[in-house]
């Protein structure tokens, strides 16, 4: 039989253990596995063919920002769905122009760049094991908001894939892993932009965030575009300079 002192002290340890290993530091993996996971991100980027499958995590992220940043601002969000064609529908409610309107629909294009750049943050501080947990935890709360079963599976299995690496694998794995996803989410911020621009050059998207910015703050959509990608750019150089420690 444990006795009730030792009961508490094994939990304090497993609690202290626990602890330490989310908000501790691991060792920064060798720089050719940060170049790797780079060229490996790229990769999913870059060609058509992958790009279609990739998109679903950039669109998750996007629609992720808008349905975040509509909290933060005092919105009621009514739900997100998240379709096969890579394309998505964020539903908030409260008041149709302000500020708290026009970050929420800022927020979408700029989501996955700027939260590639938090996770280049934490991965330069060596906070592996947390940004893995954080990125987990934030799927999670998505989940609930999720309305349609093409977009609960699409974050079951991206939350699932992030919460078995963090807790199954080993350091290096680990490492591996969350700066691949990084760098992916820096790159993958990018392409979107142009690829709205080019859809806005030959008479599509006609409703894309660009266009309703523009109805709220009566400044033209190119304003919008650049933004975006000052946003895309900026965030990609940035959070580039942190992973490979320069």
């Amino acid at each position: 039989m444990v006795s009730t002192d030792t009961a508490i002290t094994l939990a304090d340890a497993s609690l202290g253990d626990l602890w330490d290993r989310v908000f501790g530091t691991q060792p920064a993996p060798q720089q050719w596995l940060v170049i790797a996971t780079g060229l490996l991100a790229l990769a999913a980027v870059a060609p058509h063919s992958l790009w279609r499958i990739s998109r679903n995590a950039v669109t998750i992220a996007h629609e992720g920002g808008h349905g975040l940043v509509a909290l933060l601002t005092g919105r009621r969000l009514d739900g997100i769905r998240l379709h096969s064609d890579t394309s998505g529908l964020t539903v908030s409610r409260g008041r149709p122009t302000g500020l708290g309107m026009i970050l929420t629909a800022a927020a979408g294009y700029t989501a996955p760049s700027l939260l590639g750049l938090g996770g280049a943050w934490l991965l330069a501080a060596h906070h592996i094991t947390l940004l893995l947990w954080l990125a987990t935890a934030l799927l999670i709360a998505m989940l609930v908001m999720i309305r349609n079963a093409y977009g609960a599976l699409t974050v079951i299995l991206t939350g699932a894939a992030f919460l078995l690496v963090s807790w199954l694998t080993e350091p290096g794995v680990q490492a591996g892993f969350a700066y691949a996803a990084v760098w992916f989410l820096l790159l993958g911020g990018v392409r979107p932009v142009f690829e709205l621009q080019s859809k806005r050059r030959h008479g599509g998207a006609p409703d894309s965030d660009a266009d309703q910015l523009s109805r709220l703050t009566h400044a033209p959509p190119a304003m919008w575009l650049f933004l975006f990608h000052a946003v895309a750019l900026c965030s990609l150089i940035g959070g580039g300079r942190w992973l490979l420690g320069l």
